[in-house]
């Protein structure tokens, strides 16, 4: 199942940076090499990122995110959404 993780970080000061940050990183790219994460990007207009995960389901997403350092301290949260193929699509296809 996919499902895209919209995070908004909390403002941080210089302590919890140095605290958290250094871990973070790490946690993250492990999340991407084990194939939970697929992609990610930076919020344009606010401080946070968006995944789009591949997870087993919603619940999932929210233990692995919540186990980060940052969603540990609760200073990274995320809005979760399923996703999935725009099926009404087929809707223009000519039957075969």
């Amino acid at each position: 199942m996919k499902v895209m993780a919209v995070g908004t970080l909390k403002p941080l000061s210089q302590e919890q940076r140095e605290r958290y940050l250094p871990a973070e990183v790490p946690a993250t790219l492990q999340l991407y090499l084990d194939g939970k994460i697929e992609q990610f990007w930076l919020r344009d207009h606010e401080v946070g990122v968006i995944f789009l995960m591949n997870v087993d389901s919603v619940k999932e997403a929210d233990r692995l995110l919540k186990a980060l350092p940052l969603g540990h301290a609760n200073l990274l949260t995320f809005e979760l959404m399923p996703i999935g193929p725009l099926l009404p699509l087929g809707m223009l296809m000519k039957p075969n």
